[in-house]
C-alpha cells in the first residue's frame, strides 16, 4: 500500500475483545464524567494527559450521532487513556500488536493517549473515528448480552470488527473488494472471512477489509433493521449462529458462502448488491 496509507492504517487500527480478563497496572488518577443521550461515560486518565482526555470526550460527543444507530448503552463505559502503548499493551494483555491503538469490551475501552500515536501526535478526526468504532463495540456487547454473557455469544470477528469499520465509515483504509478477488484467485482455498487466523496480527489491513465488506454487504442485502434485530435475539438468550438464522433467514456459513461467491464473480462491479431471491415454500 501507499505510505500515506500505511501510516494512517498504523495510527487507527483497533481491536476488540473476545474474552474477559483482569486488567493489571496502576489507576489513572482522574476523571471526567459524561452523560448522553447514548449511555453514561468516565474518562479516566492521568493527569499529564488531561489534554488528551479532552479530545477523547470531543470524540465521544462527535460519535453520537452515528452510534446511536444501533441503540444505547445499557450500562456505563469507562474510557481508560492510557498513557503510551506499552502501558495499553500491559492493561489488555495484547503482545506484539504494534498497530494497536485501543481495545474494546463491553463497558470498557482502552485507548492510547492519542498525544503518544506518532512523533506528531492524532488529528481530532483521527481520534474522532476510534472512538466511534471503539465505541460501536461496546454498544453491540451491551444490545445482544449482558455483563455476564457478552464474551461467550461466539460473535465471529467479521461481525465485530466489520460493524465497528461500517459505523465508523473506514472502508477507505482497507482493501478494496478488488483485492479481495484477486486474493481468492491466487489462493482459491483461502476462508478468510470464517477463518482469519494469523493474518488478523500479520496483515490487520486485509483483514479488517475483509470484515468491512462482509459487514457491509449484510447491511446492502437486508438491512439495517435486520442487524438490530439479530442483537435483539442475542440480548433475549441466542448464541450468535441461532440468532443470526433467526433474524436473517439463513444460517451464518451460507451468508458467508453468498458473500464469498458474490465477489468472486466480482457482483460488486455491477454497482449494487442484487436482493436474495425469496426462498420457494410449498
Amino acid at each position: 500500500m501507499a505510505l500515506g496509507r500505511a501510516l494512517g492504517v498504523l495510527v487507527l487500527l483497533s481491536g476488540c475483545a473476545s474474552t474477559r480478563f483482569s486488567a493489571p497496572g496502576a489507576a489513572l488518577e482522574a476523571s471526567l464524567p459524561m452523560e448522553t443521550p447514548a449511555g453514561q461515560f468516565r474518562i479516566d486518565y492521568d493527569s499529564k494527559d488531561a489534554q488528551d482526555a479532552t479530545r477523547v470526550r470531543q470524540a465521544v460527543t462527535e460519535a453520537l450521532p452515528r452510534l446511536e444507530r444501533w441503540g444505547t448503552l445499557r450500562e456505563p463505559v469507562t474510557i481508560k487513556v492510557m498513557p503510551d502503548h506499552a502501558s495499553l499493551e500491559a492493561a489488555v494483555r495484547q503482545h506484539g500488536y504494534s498497530w494497536l491503538r485501543a481495545w474494546s469490551r463491553y463497558d470498557e475501552v482502552f485507548v492510547q493517549a492519542p498525544s503518544s500515536w506518532a512523533p506528531a501526535g492524532a488529528t481530532q478526526p483521527q481520534i474522532n473515528e476510534l472512538l466511534l468504532h471503539e465505541l460501536t463495540h461496546s454498544v453491540m456487547y451491551q444490545q445482544a448480552s449482558d455483563r455476564r454473557g457478552w464474551s461467550r455469544k461466539r460473535i465471529p470477528l467479521w461481525f465485530r470488527e466489520g460493524m465497528a469499520s461500517f459505523t465508523a465509515e473506514q472502508a477507505y483504509r482497507w482493501v478494496s473488494l478488488e483485492e479481495l478477488a484477486r486474493h481468492y484467485e491466487r489462493s482459491p482455498t483461502s476462508d478468510p472471512v470464517r477463518s482469519p487466523g494469523d493474518l488478523y496480527r500479520d496483515d490487520s489491513n486485509f483483514i479488517y477489509g475483509v470484515a468491512h465488506h462482509t459487514f457491509a454487504f449484510l447491511v446492502k442485502r437486508y438491512g439495517e433493521e435486520s442487524v438490530r434485530g439479530l442483537l435483539s435475539e442475542m440480548k433475549g438468550g441466542k448464541e450468535f449462529p441461532q440468532a443470526f438464522e433467526s433474524a436473517i433467514g439463513l444460517p451464518p456459513d451460507a451468508f458467508v458462502r453468498d458473500f464469498t461467491r458474490y465477489v468472486r464473480w466480482r457482483g460488486f462491479s455491477g454497482g449494487r448488491v442484487q436482493p436474495r431471491a425469496p426462498t420457494p415454500t410449498n
